[in-house]
């Protein structure tokens, strides 16, 4: 009897070991980093942010800040996205991502719209820049979470 109940108490240990591990949480939750290609090749933009999954698939944005220099975005910005996960909850994180940057005078009118797909750590897709005073653009990006 004794035998068997700690049998059982070990197998019980193997599963719960089994369904945790790992580091991802099944979320896109973390701190990211974000590098944006013009189709010209060179770094348009780059930033950093803190995302947080808030209410269904809208995100919250915190901390965040541009790390390329430029006049397209030198008011302070609104932040807003969100992310539709499709992954499974073994760790296999996957989902479309869509994020927009704008600024918060509308006399610049800039806004930035990436929009992608998730895969684990990173976000990749495509960007458009749209506003005036010559912030007009797109190309490609890069997130990664770390």
């Amino acid at each position: 009897m004794k035998h068997s109940v700690i049998a059982i108490l070990l197998s019980f240990l193997v599963v719960l070991a089994a369904c945790g591990g790992g580091n991802n949480s099944g979320n896109i939750n973390g701190n990211w980093t974000a590098a944006l290609t013009s189709t010209t090749g060179g770094t348009q933009f780059a930033f950093t942010t803190n995302i947080t999954e808030v209410s269904g698939s809208s995100l919250s944005f915190t901390n965040f800040r541009f790390t390329t220099s430029g006049s397209c975005f030198t008011s302070p910005t609104t932040e807003t996205g969100s992310f539709v996960f499709s992954g499974d909850f073994n760790g296999n994180v996957t989902g479309q991502y869509q994020m927009t940057i704008s600024t918060e005078f509308p006399s610049n009118n800039n806004v930035l719209t990436l929009t992608g797909g998730v895969n684990g750590n990173t976000v990749s897709g495509t960007w458009t820049l749209t506003g005036g005073a010559g912030c007009t653009g797109n190309g490609t990006f890069t997130m990664n979470r770390g």
